[in-house]
């Protein structure tokens, strides 16, 4: 039976890889993230990913490797992760009351063959007051997210409604990863 590998150390896609009965190992890519900011968001979370799991396949070209990358959108403008908690003010800010895009690319290579596809997941925020904002903030959980929050966390109660695949917003298209790895030999 082939090794998966999982190009990625985020908590998040370990959890919905164990989750969805696959069993897998994990080297995080290591490589920079480099992209063109003229490319839309979709295209760019697709390249990421591609990177992460080319770099990982080049160490083990028996594997079946799973990279990924997410990326929050809002108005054509990309919101990585915050630098700080003032960042995290004005990326929340910008998303109360309003909708923004979720994409996150995944690729899957194998010897046999090669898979790239993005899901992209429109995510209406409510309306957030300042003391929300704070409160969320003063949690720490808006410093490693895209987006400055996390859907799976205490972002939940900031989020009004999806439209789309919810496992995307948390990192990983699980069930299109599963069927692209059946066809890549891999069975659960």
């Amino acid at each position: 039976m082939k090794t998966v590998v999982l190009a990625s150390q985020s908590p998040r896609r370990k959890e919905l890889l164990t989750q969805a009965g696959i069993e897998f190992t994990v080297q995080p890519s290591v490589k920079e993230e480099i992209y063109d900011p003229a490319e839309t968001p979709d295209n760019i979370v697709a390249s990421l990913a591609l990177q992460k799991a080319e770099e990982v396949f080049a160490q083990h070209p028996e594997a079946v490797v799973i990279g990924s990358d997410t990326m929050v959108a809002i108005d054509g403008k990309m919101l990585g992760k915050p630098k700080d908690e003032e960042e995290a003010a004005r990326m929340l800010k910008q998303l109360s009351g309003r909708t923004h895009q979720v994409h996150t690319g995944a690729a899957i290579l194998s010897k046999e063959d090669r898979t790239v596809f993005t899901e992209t997941v429109q995510v209406t925020f409510y309306p957030l007051t300042e003391s929300e904002i704070n409160t969320y903030i003063q949690s720490k959980e808006p410093a490693d997210k895209a987006g400055a929050y996390g859907i799976q966390g205490l972002g939940a109660v900031l989020v009004e409604r999806i439209e789309g695949d919810y496992f995307s917003i948390v990192g990983l298209p699980v069930a299109k990863v599963v069927r692209a790895l059946k066809k890549h030999g891999i069975q659960l």
